[in-house]
């Protein structure tokens, strides 16, 4: 099995414990961190992308996807072949179920003290503040797009690294995007920016015993993965089409 499997298995996996888990403590009943609010959630998604980076790259993926839409714009613009897309997706994915488990496990016996299924679903997967399909992609594209356009503005050989991630700089700041661009644009959808992040964990609510727990919400779910992968090929086209 290729390393940079591993390491796409074990990144999302953390990203999402520490990113699904810190909307578990601050949404769950009795959950210590219950009703942290907004600057606490996006905090600790910004740990988690931190998190997820560095045990990515240390087993072995030394770009650090943990996101399909991250993935895809790679490919585009030529630095994977489509067998190396395609197996770190699914690598991805299966991190993204892993880790929503996780965090089921920690806030067992959170579940059945929650009445409110919308807040039991929002421990796994987003949705729409309003719901509006074509607001709601048009945010997650916007929001995905920035994403993906300052990675490569970071990395770019004239960005903040020199284009050296070596320099260790390379995980602090995408976790400074992360947490940027949840404070500035993920109020309409919650900001899924990866189609991982989301639907892998809301497979995990659809089949775990999670007690009541109601819907998944499928209707909605082909937003946050279609939204981030129409994003993220546009920041790639226009890396290319602009030399960075």
């Amino acid at each position: 099995m290729p390393a940079s499997f591993l390491g796409e298995v074990f990144g999302t996996m953390v990203l999402i414990l520490f990113g699904n888990g810190v909307v578990a403590n601050v949404l769950l009943t009795q959950s210590k961190g219950n009703g942290g609010g907004w600057i606490v959630i996006t905090t600790g998604w910004a740990f988690a992308v931190m998190c997820g980076v560095f045990t990515a790259t240390a087993l072995g993926s030394p770009g650090a996807d943990i996101n399909p839409a991250v993935t895809v714009a790679v490919l585009i613009r030529g630095g994977y072949d489509f067998g190396t897309a395609v197996m770190h997706i699914v690598a991805q994915f299966i991190g993204a179920f892993i880790g929503a488990t996780l965090v089921w496990l920690t806030y067992l016996s959170h579940w059945e003290v929650t009445k409110d299924p919308g807040l039991k679903l929002a421990c796994f997967s987003t949705g729409p503040a309003i719901s509006n399909p074509v607001n709601n992609i048009i945010t997650e594209v916007i929001g995905t797009f920035a994403l993906v356009f300052i990675i490569f503005a970071i990395f770019s050989a004239n960005g903040a690294t020199g284009g050296n991630p070596a320099s260790g700089l390379g995980p602090y700041l995408v976790a400074a995007l992360v947490w940027g661009i949840g404070l500035s644009l993920g109020g309409p959808t919650g900001y899924a920016i990866n189609p991982a992040r989301d639907l892998g964990p809301r497979i995990a609510h659809f089949v775990l015993p999670i007690a009541g727990k109601g819907d998944s919400n499928w209707g909605y779910s082909w937003i946050p993965v279609v939204g981030p992968l129409i994003g993220g090929s546009i920041a790639a086209l226009l890396a290319n089409a602009l030399g960075m």
